[in-house]
């Protein structure tokens, strides 16, 4: 028997041996155990169905091989036959997904998000450049049910971006948006020129998993905080009474700020949530060397050479160089019709997990 077809039999006799518990009465009358021990379960409980639907296939190929060895007529051996084919094709099936479920998951997977998006090389140009992907991904969210709410931003008077931060929530929001970490290039030709050029700009997106509040212990002694009146671009949206924040870290240097709402305590319960998360991603690359190569990792440097995705106005077409892919379909997907890149990513990170596994 294959190795992780082994493992797979130890998940589901675990599986079988807690679905037991969970009928015991002396488990029932203790709440806690039951709510561990259906928590238990839960967990291996797709793994655990996956592999029953395995060993049902599984046993009517052997069935159907074993009749056939000693079948005479013609007519028998043929639907003998049909029926070996079609188990086979589905055994095989059934164990590229149960490798796939046997694969290691994201910690964070689960979890909501924060997405930065800034403009990098390109001027003004890099400011609508990101302004735009930052409607992409409003409208991927919302076709997605995701929730979005906005911590800060930063217009520019053209209409562009220089920054902004929000927070998504929702199903694995984590998880569908965490490939869009990088550097993101377009070549087009702006408004503004005259000649008909294409100028190459680029915007920087980081994706972050949203830290818990007992994740991350901030104390009073290590930040400063801040308030100042909010402003917008060309003078927009001045409030006259100071509800923006700005939380400075003093271990690591960090700042956050927010000046979204109207209220000066909301401002500052989404810049907690900011800076909790910054600092989860900084504690967990341990230290702040390793935190500027994660984050460079995460964002390059902005420059026209780093990119991840290129996206190629005048030939229509959407390339990420992470895994060769390219679409031709810029309109729909500037709009946030991004999902078949998506699942290609998701693809190509489970057959890399699977190359490291053989």
């Amino acid at each position: 028997m294959e190795k992780f077809l082994i493992k797979l039999q130890d998940i589901y006799n675990r599986y079988c041996e807690l679905s037991e518990k969970l009928s015991d009465p002396a488990v029932i009358a203790d709440t806690a155990l039951w709510t561990k021990t259906a928590k238990d379960q839960s967990e291996i409980s797709e793994v655990a169905q996956k592999y029953e639907e395995y060993l049902a296939v599984f046993d009517r190929l052997k069935k159907a091989d074993e009749g056939i060895r000693g079948e005479t007529d013609p007519d028998m051996r043929e639907l003998f036959l049909a029926e070996i084919s079609d188990c086979s094709e589905e055994v095989e099936r059934l164990k590229g997904e149960l490798k796939i479920a046997l694969l290691p998951k994201d910690k964070n997977d689960d979890r909501n998000c924060i997405v930065e998006i800034r403009g990098g090389a390109g001027g003004d140009e890099a400011a609508l450049f990101a302004y735009e992907l930052y409607r992409m991904y409003l409208n991927y969210c919302e076709r997605h049910r995701l929730k979005v709410e906005l911590v800060d931003i930063n217009e520019t008077e053209l209409g562009g971006i220089k920054e902004v931060v929000f927070n998504v929530a929702g199903k694995d929001a984590y998880k569908q948006l965490k490939f869009e970490s990088g550097v993101h290039r377009v070549q087009r030709v702006p408004e503004t020129e005259s000649q008909g050029r294409v100028h190459t700009s680029t915007a920087t997106v980081a994706v972050l998993p949203e830290a818990e509040d007992v994740e991350v212990e901030i104390k009073d002694e290590d930040i400063r905080v801040d308030v100042y009146r909010s402003s917008g671009a060309g003078g927009q949206k001045v409030n006259k009474t100071e509800t923006a924040i700005r939380i400075t870290h003093f271990p690591t240097g960090l700042v956050v700020t927010c000046q979204d709402e109207r209220s000066q305590l909301k401002n500052k319960d989404k810049a907690f949530k900011v800076l909790r998360s910054r600092l989860y991603d900084f504690y967990s690359s341990q230290n702040r060397s390793a935190y500027d190569e994660h984050r460079k990792s995460l964002v390059g440097r902005g420059d026209r050479s780093e990119r991840i995705r290129t996206y190629n106005f005048p030939q229509g077409r959407v390339t990420d160089h992470r895994i060769g892919l390219s679409l031709y379909s810029i309109d729909t997907f500037i709009m946030g019709d991004i999902e078949e890149m998506i699942e290609a990513l998701t693809v190509a990170e489970r057959e890399n997990q699977l190359a490291g596994e053989e």
